[in-house]
């Protein structure tokens, strides 16, 4: 999901790289997987969807298929257009304050359920936000890492507490719904998107993202299902966008056998594990655009595959189907896409849509079948029995946002998720009780550590913004002074008394989506930090180097220049969970060891793809020990 502002360029170029209205590749639905469902059949709930079936007008029904953006819509609207559901961007938030406090969230969800309920019998709006590393675009909650890092600490109970304390602070502001696992397999780690994956291993995507499934909604069949502490999780991107040859938005030419083997594996976990929504994917497979799919999205999805929830669109993606606009699409819809993500364009596509309702265009059994799986979805959310998003139990409790608790969990994700490369004469762990120089410029640098999808989308907030959060200095400083050591920070790596040891974090700044897509997998500050940490190296002081970034990098001079080097992928905001792991315990210990391995291969050559490097510097798996 994007800005609107970014959608021309990028529509026109994702046209020519897909190959605009290519033939669609034949499919063969009995050959996929058929889960068992995670849910037993409830002749009661579908009675009662039937039944607010038969007394909604066209125009009710409708409005159940269109999904606006806040920052174009505004309570009021929904007392003239019947939407059936809204969504925050990643650079939108109420009244256009990226630092609105979290009661203005709450507010502004007690005023769309407002109005969204003013007349008798009405079903209320869901709010759906990108919750993709915890809460995240809300100031003051828990930042955890993200899910590259999360791959490498292959944790599946932790991740499962991950999605739990992610709802509840989600619960906080009253939204009802995360966009939330990205269930991609990278095959090209040049991909922007490669950090929102768990890695390139297919059962590893599954086992993390059903675990996130798990976390976000409870587990089916229990009383905690979907109850007042959980939300509304989404499988997302339905199907293939982790294998398009590191092009956002990208042509997947896998077979399908791949497809299905590779791509959908973490599809087919979630929805075992319950998962009530899918987004579509802006990508196409062998040419086609995923939202005009009908042999995939209908076929396989939801008839082979049982999954009887509903399929959301992203951002506009249904613009991209040829013969579609941003405000004109019958084939996304009777392909199987059930709510069209319309940010901007939502009042034109609702005009549209109730016109090839009544015309035909769209056929009446559609639209029910669409509508029947929105209202499902909300009923099993108890959506309607709710009340306004303020007064149910978690709502408002705003000391939940960034807990202790939370936040412990969140380091505890980040000593994890740390891959050890490189520990020459076993320098690590350190003595705490030391002179420590902490240099580079991601040494005290929160902004660095969290990346995109941390309050704004492309991850440019200033530090400052990022509350609560301990930088990774900060935690080395209060390791060590606890200890009896000291820590001096210069991330220049400049020093008036000579260190024990060098401790120097770099890598790379904030992206998101198509603007983090690179040609080749050199690290942009590579001049700069080799000579940091060479020159260091030179004087005879230890080094250890510590890696910010979503994705590997082409690293061999630092990895030459650095006697430990450390793989830290975008932590978050608790940099103190890397000081646990670096340091030893006052009284010696091994307090914590490296416990991540690599969730994606790491290459030797720069143009070298991820997973196809025939001689990787580093294989999947890796990752030392003490």
């Amino acid at each position: 999901m994007k800005l609107a502002a970014t959608r021309g360029t990028m529509f026109v170029a994702s046209l020519m790289l897909a190959g605009g209205s290519a033939a669609a590749p034949l499919v063969h639905p009995g050959d996929w997987p058929r889960p068992a469902p995670a849910l037993p059949a409830d002749a009661r709930l579908e009675a009662r969807i039937s039944a607010l079936l038969a007394r909604m007008t066209p125009a009710e029904k409708v409005g159940q298929l269109i999904q606006a953006d806040i920052g174009s819509i505004t309570p009021d609207d929904l007392r003239h257009v019947p939407l059936g559901s809204v969504l925050n961007g990643a650079d939108v938030a109420p009244n256009n304050d990226k630092l609105a406090s979290p009661g203005e969230w709450l507010s502004l969800a007690d005023r769309f359920y407002a109005a969204s309920t003013a007349t008798p019998g009405a079903i209320p709006v869901m709010w759906a936000t990108d919750a993709v590393h915890g809460d995240n675009n809300i100031p003051g909650a828990t930042i955890f890492p993200h899910n590259i890092g999360l791959g490498a600490a292959r944790d599946a109970r932790l991740i499962r507490r991950i999605g739990a304390a992610t709802a509840l602070e989600v619960r906080v502001t009253g939204l009802d719904w995360a966009f939330a696992p990205s269930l991609a397999v990278v095959r090209d780690a040049r991909w922007g998107r490669a950090y929102e994956s768990y890695g390139e291993n297919p059962r590893l995507v599954a086992e993390s993202g059903a675990a996130l499934v798990e976390g976000l909604q409870g587990r089916p069949g229990s009383r905690e299902f979907l109850d007042a502490a959980h939300v509304l999780a989404t499988a997302k991107h339905f199907v293939g966008d982790g294998g398009t040859g590191g092009h956002d938005e990208g042509d997947n030419p896998s077979s399908e056998t791949e497809l299905r083997e590779v791509d959908a594996a973490g599809h087919v976990a979630a929805i075992a594990a319950g998962v009530q929504t899918v987004m579509a994917s802006f990508s196409s497979w062998q040419g086609v655009k995923l939202h005009g799919n009908h042999a995939l999205l209908t076929e396989v999805l939801k008839e082979r595959m049982g999954f009887d929830g509903l399929v959301v669109g992203d951002w506009d993606g249904h613009a991209q189907v040829p013969g579609c606009t941003f405000v004109s699409c019958v084939p996304a819809v009777t392909a199987g896409i059930d709510v069209l993500m319309a940010p901007e364009g939502w009042r034109q596509l609702f005009v549209n849509t109730l016109a090839q309702v009544s015309s035909g265009e769209i056929p009446a059994a559609r639209l029910d079948d669409a509508v029947r799986r929105v209202l499902r979805v909300k009923l099993r959310a108890r959506l309607p029995g709710e009340g306004r998003p303020s007064a149910r139990p978690f709502a408002g409790h705003f000391e939940l946002l960034g807990s202790p608790q939370h936040r412990a969990l969140a380091r505890q994700a980040v000593r994890e998720s740390l891959v050890l490369l490189k520990n020459e004469r076993q320098l690590l762990p350190l003595a705490p009780r030391s002179r420590v120089l902490v240099a580079g410029d991601g040494a005290d640098n929160v902004q660095k550590q969290c990346g995109g999808w941390t309050i704004d989308w492309q991850g440019t907030r200033p530090s400052t913004d990022i509350h609560p959060s301990e930088s990774i200095f900060a935690g080395i400083r209060a390791a060590v002074s606890a200890a009896g050591g000291s820590a001096e920070l210069n991330p220049s790596g400049e020093f008036s008394t000579r260190p024990d040891v060098a401790i120097v974090v770099f890598g790379e700044n904030g992206y998101a989506e198509g603007a983090g897509d690179v040609p080749a997998l050199t690290y942009a500050g590579a001049r700069h930090d080799a000579a940091l940490l060479a020159r260091l190296h030179a004087q005879g002081i230890p080094v250890v180097a510590v890696l910010i970034s979503g994705r590997p990098l082409f690293i061999e001079a630092e990895l030459a220049a650095a006697d430990s080097f450390v793989a830290a992928w975008l932590p978050g905001a608790e940099g103190g969970g890397v000081a646990d792991v670096l340091f030893r315990a006052r009284d010696g210990r091994v307090a914590h060891d490296f416990r991540g391995r690599l969730p994606l291969t790491w290459p030797r050559a720069p143009s070298a793809t991820a997973a196809a490097a025939a001689t990787p510097l580093f294989p999947y798996g890796y990752g030392l020990r003490y």
